[in-house]
């Protein structure tokens, strides 16, 4: 899926093995120094890294309960009608003889940074939009790498496999919005380049669909008024459009339909915010697993932050009732922490001041106002220097023998309930 666009029945025929790249012949792509790169089936495909046993079986991930959604399936298990963001029970419905895993975000995360590094051994200007997929401008390292374009990309992706051991797809155009498109036309495993003078012919027998911020209801509207392909859009005289869309949406996809796109890639910003968060399978009373859980995340935050160089001023917490009602709550420290007992006992406050009682659905820990590690940090004699000589300790452990190494003692029991009936109603 692209864009809300169908891969299938919507597509001209011929259009993709136009500006399909093979065997190191592609199209011209003089004046595209615009990529979009997307690793296919990301979470999926490491899965499968992982245990190779698995390559010819359809493979799901996602949360495996009652309450799980799909968050990547490979190729196979899409044969059967698998995708993300369904929830996981109606995949094993489509697809029952599936593999189905729990997602290992460590893990993702290790493989999204390697792929990013080598993007920025090719170009400062790289703009991540997930683990899984960035832009890169390479118009200022063609000279210096000698190459155009489409063999950065083709270079891009046999490095990403024979360093990572998984495959992407790669969009060559003169645009964001045109790379990002062929870049998921291509898809899996493939390379499309659209030349800066053929990205009409490219974009025009397109179903309206393709444009960004094209949705279901959008392209509903559209087709009340006869306007089913890009080049619909591209042909309407924008008082029309306007009157159908409105004024900021008609401007825009009008803009997109005859191949206008002026934003620049902008290299990544400094994160705003690290957390973690847990949706349990079971709604939770009980405080004192609540409390634990917290622990579970706080944790997983100060680890987060530490292996980022990174640590926070305020630590806030979220929690998702039974009937989806949500409260976030906050405070910020005297002085930015990175070490995993303050961050826990500040969100157990947090929950125990301003939370009130009910069935809790989902809990999450986060810290915001982040910057440098070791700015502000508490003094050599403080109590807190015990904790994080500790956590530091065990960062080293983990990285030596993985994550589950070294736990605190309260986590070593059962995890929170993920499966069964509801947990009863404490008597009041």
């Amino acid at each position: 899926m692209l864009c809300g666009m169908g891969r299938s029945g919507d597509l001209p025929r011929g259009l993709v093995e136009r500006f399909r790249a093979r065997d190191d012949a592609w199209p011209d792509d003089a004046g595209c120094p615009i990529l979009h790169v997307d690793m296919d089936a990301f979470y999926a495909s490491v899965e499968i890294r992982e245990r190779p046993e698995l390559a010819e079986r359809p493979v799901v991930v996602g949360g495996v309960g009652p309450r799980g959604v799909v968050s990547s399936a490979n190729y196979i298990a899409r044969g059967f009608g698998v995708r993300s963001a369904m929830p996981t029970a109606h995949a094993r419905r489509l697809c029952p003889h599936a593999v189905f895993l729990p997602p290992t975000f460590e893990l993702y995360q290790e493989v999204s940074a390697g792929v990013l590094a080598i993007f920025r051994d090719i170009t400062p200007l790289v703009e991540p939009l997930s683990l899984d997929e960035a832009f890169l401008d390479v118009a200022g390292a063609l000279r210096r790498l000698r190459a155009t374009p489409a063999e950065i990309g083709a270079q891009i992706r046999r490095q990403v496999r024979a360093e990572h051991g998984i495959s992407c797809s790669v969009g060559v155009g003169p645009t964001k919005f045109v790379a990002k498109l062929a870049s998921g036309l291509g898809k899996p495993d493939g390379m499309l380049v659209v030349p800066r003078d053929e990205v009409d012919a490219f974009l025009r027998p397109l179903p309206v669909s393709a444009l960004w911020g094209v949705g279901k209801a959008t392209a509903e509207r559209l087709a009340a008024i006869g306007l089913e392909r890009v080049a619909d859009v591209a042909e309407t005289p924008l008082p029309r459009l306007r009157r159908a869309i409105g004024t900021a949406q008609a401007e825009h996809l009008h803009a997109l339909a005859r191949g206008h796109d002026g934003r620049a890639v902008v290299p990544e910003t400094a994160e705003k915010s690290i957390g973690a968060e847990e949706t349990f399978e079971v709604d939770h009373y009980d405080r004192i697993l609540l409390a634990r859980e917290l622990l579970r995340l706080s944790e997983k935050t100060a680890a987060s932050l530490r292996s980022r160089g990174l640590s926070g001023r305020t630590v806030s917490i979220k929690v998702r009732y039974s009937d989806f009602t949500t409260i976030s709550r906050s405070r910020t420290l005297p002085t930015p922490t990175d070490v995993t007992q303050e961050i826990y006992r500040t969100a157990v406050r947090l929950l125990t001041d301003h939370a009130p009682p009910g069935a809790v659905r989902l809990i999450g820990v986060r810290m915001e106002q982040l910057g440098p590690a070791g700015q502000d940090q508490l003094t050599l004699d403080a109590p807190e220097n015990g904790w994080r000589e500790a956590d530091q300790a065990a960062d080293r452990a983990r990285s030596k023998y993985g994550r589950a190494a070294i736990r605190p003692a309260s986590l070593l029991g059962e995890h929170p309930d993920r499966a069964g009936a509801t947990e009863p109603r404490p008597k009041r």
